[in-house]
């Protein structure tokens, strides 16, 4: 028997919460280089490359303590250097021993990625395949 698709050939909308959202569209706009195409009060509306990416205005917002945004880039270094380069940090945890100096950790399948926060604190990652 088959399972018919529900939402397998439908658009993926992506969701991340903010309490300022000029900081934060100073930051995916113009540090993480996301288009802009909308801009309302209740949400600043990117294009990341096709997935639509609404960065929601929130009254308060508690981060969760684990990814909620990544992205696969060809370069994982140049990336890390770039956004360094922009005043992004990394961040680093503890038993993570395969860590290098740029904070980009070795997973055990081979990829390796690298963790920053935006504005709101949010999780995001980068993953080199």
């Amino acid at each position: 028997m088959t399972q018919e698709s529900i939402l397998g050939a439908s658009k993926l909308v992506a969701f991340v919460a903010t309490t300022d959202r000029a900081k934060a569209r100073a930051f995916y706009e113009g540090v993480l280089g996301l288009r802009v195409v909308d801009d309302s009060p209740f949400a600043v509306v990117f294009d990341a490359n096709g997935t639509m990416l609404r960065v929601t205005s929130v009254e308060k917002h508690s981060p969760a303590p684990f990814t909620v945004l990544g992205w696969e880039v060809a370069s994982i270094e140049t990336t890390v250097q770039r956004l360094n380069a922009a005043g992004v940090e990394f961040q680093r945890y503890p038993g993570m021993n395969d860590t290098d100096p740029l904070g980009i950790w070795r997973a055990p399948g081979g990829a390796r990625i690298a963790w920053f926060k935006d504005p709101d604190g949010n999780v995001l990652s980068l993953t080199q395949f």
